[in-house]
C-alpha cells in the first residue's frame, strides 16, 4: 500500500543534462540549494536530477512574522533616510538602502539573481534588507529569530550558524557579481524571544542584537562547478556525513533487509462478543 504522506515527486523542472549545462539552457538554483549540495550531496542529486525532495517540515510561521515586522519598521527609516535606533545603538554609521528592485530582492521566486557562465546556472536568493553608508558601500542584512536564555551575542561554530554565515556569503557575492560596491562585513539582526516575562498576555517581547560578520565568497564559483558536474553524473552521490535524511534512510533499508520482509500483513484477533479484527499491511 503506498503512502498517502510523502509518496511524490515534485512536478518542476529538474536537471537533465542533455538539456542543460554549460553548452545548453541555463539551469536555476537556489541559494538554499547551494546549501543543501554542502550539506548532502546525495540529497541534492536526488532534489534536483529526479525531483525527489526531502520531506517537507512545518513553516517556521512564527520566524515569518518576525521577518514581515522588522521589514516594515526598517521600511520605515528607509522612506525617511534615517538611521534604526539599533543602528545608533551599536555605533554603524548606515541608513537602509533604498532602491526601486527591493521588493524583487526580497522574493523567494525571483530575489537577486546572477547567471553563472561557466555552469549556466541561474544563481538566486532572497535577501531580507540592504543597509548603506555615505560611500554608497552596500551591507547585506539578515533577520533572525529565536528564544534562548542567554540570547545570541556571537555566531558559534555550529550546523546553524555556519549555513547562516554561507547564506551571507552567497548573498554577498550576488550582489558583487550584479555590480555592487559591497562590504565583506554582513550584519545579522538577531531577535531573542524573552521568556522572563510572568504572563504571556498575548504578546511575545524581543530583545535585539546586532551581529557583525566577515563573510568570504570565493568557495562558490569551485562549488558550483562541483555542483555541475555532480549533476551531469549518471552515478549516486555518497551522502553528507552528518545528514540525518540519508542515515535514517540507510537504517530503515538495513532493517527490512535483515528481516527479509517486502509486504507483511498482521491480523488482530479479535474476542468472542467482538468483531473481526482489522488487517493492516505496511
Amino acid at each position: 500500500m503506498k503512502s498517502k504522506a510523502y509518496n511524490k515527486t515534485y512536478k518542476r523542472k529538474t536537471f537533465d543534462p542533455k538539456v542543460n549545462g554549460p553548452k545548453g539552457e541555463s539551469f536555476s538554483v537556489s541559494r538554499s540549494k547551494i546549501d543543501l549540495f554542502m550539506e548532502c550531496p546525495r540529497c541534492f542529486y536526488l532534489d534536483l536530477r529526479h525531483g525527489i525532495s526531502r520531506p517537507s517540515t512545518p513553516p517556521f510561521t512564527l520566524n515569518s512574522a518576525v521577518d514581515t515586522l522588522l521589514k516594515k519598521e526598517f521600511d520605515i527609516h528607509r522612506a525617511e533616510g534615517t538611521a534604526h535606533p539599533l543602528m545608533k545603538e551599536y555605533g554603524v554609521k548606515v541608513v537602509p538602502f533604498p532602491h526601486p528592485n527591493l521588493s524583487e530582492w526580497r522574493h523567494n521566486f525571483t530575489g537577486v539573481r546572477f547567471l553563472h557562465k561557466p555552469t549556466n546556472f541561474l544563481v538566486f536568493g532572497a535577501i531580507d534588507d540592504i543597509w548603506t553608508n555615505e560611500k554608497g558601500e552596500l551591507f547585506i542584512v539578515d533577520y533572525k529569530a529565536t528564544s534562548k536564555d542567554a540570547g545570541v551575542k556571537k555566531l558559534e561554530d555550529t550546523r546553524w550558524h555556519n549555513q547562516y554565515k554561507r547564506q551571507m556569503e552567497i548573498y554577498q557575492w550576488l550582489f558583487k557579481q550584479n555590480g555592487f560596491d559591497v562590504s565583506d562585513t554582513g550584519y545579522f539582526v538577531y531577535v531573542n524571544g524573552r521568556k522572563d516575562k510572568e504572563a504571556f498576555d498575548g504578546k511575545l517581547e524581543f530583545d535585539a542584537n546586532l551581529i557583525s560578520y566577515t563573510g568570504k565568497s570565493d568557495w562558490i564559483p569551485a562549488v558550483l562547478q562541483e555542483m555541475l558536474a555532480c549533476l551531469q553524473s549518471d552515478k549516486m552521490p555518497r551522502p553528507g556525513q552528518e545528514c540525518q535524511y540519508c542515515g535514517y534512510s540507510a537504517k530503515r533499508f538495513e532493517l527490512a533487509q535483515s528481516m527479509s520482509v517486502k509486504s507483511t500483513k498482521f491480523k488482530v484477533e479479535s474476542k468472542k462478543e467482538e468483531n473481526t479484527g482489522s488487517m493492516f499491511e505496511i
